[in-house]
């Protein structure tokens, strides 16, 4: 028959060694990332999506901390609109939100409406997030279509095209 301080050295260690694992597992973390592959699909997409309509629009894909991945820029395309996709790009993943969703919600909430004095964020229509399963990995930013709900428009087509992708 074991001892009763045998029988708690035992239990303590095992609990130890529970908690340095739990420990461990906290401290190293694996997550997802944006390939430059597509990244470049979905800056094509999209920018097709938008010329399809008739737009000529700039379109950003950022990785999950909102780092420039691949940008496209279409004939016409007003030089505004790079700056304009590339701040939409870095609001939605820094958010996690479409910026469509952002700029309403700020709209409606006077708490919100600070957001915009975050240096670089863009509540405009047409940044979206780009998931893989429930996780952002980045997000795609469209400027230069006449309203920033087209915008998010052709990015949600560029990754409806891209889905399968994203699994």
């Amino acid at each position: 028959m074991k001892s009763p301080m045998k029988t708690t050295s035992l239990a303590l260690a095992v609990l130890t060694t529970f908690g340095m694992s739990v420990a461990q597992a906290q401290a190293v973390r694996t997550e997802k990332n944006m390939s430059l592959e597509l990244a470049t699909q979905i800056a094509s997409a999209t920018v097709a999506a938008c010329s399809a309509g008739g737009y000529n629009v700039s379109a950003t894909v950022v990785d999950r901390a909102g780092e420039v991945r691949a940008v496209m820029r279409a004939d016409n395309a007003g030089s505004h609109t790079l700056e304009a996709s590339r701040l939409k790009a870095f609001t939605s993943a820094s958010a996690k939100n479409a910026t469509l969703a952002m700029m309403e919600g700020a709209q409606k909430n006077p708490a919100a409406a600070n957001l915009v004095h975050i240096p670089g964020f863009l509540l405009l229509g047409g940044g979206v997030p780009v998931r893989a399963g429930n996780e952002v990995i980045g997000a795609v930013g469209v400027g230069g279509a006449p309203g920033g709900h087209l915008d998010e428009q052709c990015a949600v087509a560029a990754l409806d095209k891209v889905k399968d992708l994203l699994k």
